[in-house]
């Protein structure tokens, strides 16, 4: 089912801030694994759907907002490998389109809205039943793909990385980070930058993950997870709020490094991190910072936040 997908790279970062302070960068490019279902989001998705393949489930359906990569890599993932989908949209129908939106109902996947207080209750079993009443005998996949499902998949990125010391990623559910606490050794650590506001709130979703996987007798190369940390400090304001520095900071970055960062996840955790080493916050360590995909949602948020100045 992967053969599809190339082996992301690693990249070399020259940094001057970086090297100032003996800190080597070098960036993972998930990113460049497959040019519509990239990043985190396949290892995500990855045995949620060897699961619904082996169930015998033709249709899958998952959650996610207007602009949410999710969404894009789901329905790119079901028109590969012969799924029917359907994306269950935070919010109203918004005309025309958005880029993201857009590109799922060319990929075959049905559209259904839900106002934003319903939405809330997506998860719970009086919801989903209601869905199956709806739509029939669906394969449901969390928003984001936050299941054990998902962090088995995240389990994969890291297993061949061995030589960093610091793993650094941007967070959303949580669930890329713990998989990555599950395929590393206790000399090496995790450092999560959650994206929303208040973002601390997820640790202990991390940590329920992390129960209840090693509680699930699935597959993991370690007993116990690698230790980990969040920094809630570089949001800017919350999901998918971007201010003027961030803009610049990522335009400047692919200026120089010929790499592109999304403003929602990859851009925020790559300026905390330069922000971090000017504050003396690492010395003397190599740190690998895992570039999750996402570009595909800065063709809308360009237009959505009014971005002309930069690429």
């Amino acid at each position: 089912m992967s053969s599809i997908f190339l082996t992301p790279p690693i990249q070399k970062i020259n940094s001057e801030i970086a090297a100032n302070v003996g800190v080597k960068l070098s960036i993972l490019r998930l990113d460049l694994m497959h040019p519509e279902v990239n990043g985190n989001k396949w290892f995500k998705l990855k045995y949620n759907l060897a699961e619904a393949k082996e169930k015998n489930f033709s249709t899958i359906l998952t959650f996610g907002g207007a602009y949410s990569n999710h969404i894009y890599a789901t329905a790119a993932v079901g028109k590969i490998f012969g799924f029917r989908t359907i994306g269950v949209i935070r919010g109203e129908e918004n005309r025309p389109l958005n880029h993201t939106l857009k590109f799922a109902l060319a990929q075959g996947m049905q559209l259904v809205y839900i106002d934003r207080q319903t939405y809330k209750q997506k998860n719970t079993a009086e919801f989903q039943e209601n869905l199956q009443r709806r739509f029939g005998e669906v394969f449901i996949i969390p928003e984001g793909g936050c299941n054990l499902n998902g962090v088995r998949g995240c389990i994969e990125i890291l297993q061949t990385v061995k030589q960093f010391h610091t793993i650094c990623l941007a967070c959303g559910t949580g669930t890329t980070l713990a998989g990555m606490t599950l395929s590393l050794n206790q000399q090496q650590k995790v450092i999560g930058f959650p994206v929303l506001k208040g973002g601390d709130f997820i640790k202990e979703d991390i940590n329920n993950l992390l129960t209840n996987y090693l509680n699930s007798g699935l597959p993991t190369p370690v007993d116990s997870p690698a230790p980990w940390e969040l920094v809630c400090n570089y949001h800017f304001g919350g999901y998918a709020k971007v201010k003027d520095e961030l803009k610049l900071f990522c335009h400047n970055f692919q200026q120089e490094h010929n790499i592109p960062l999304d403003y929602i996840y990859t851009g925020k955790m790559f300026y905390g991190i330069i922000d971090l080493i000017k504050q003396g916050f690492f010395e003397s360590e190599s740190l690998l910072l895992v570039h999750t995909g996402g570009l595909q949602g800065n063709f809308g948020l360009r237009k959505y936040l009014n971005i002309t100045n930069f690429p």
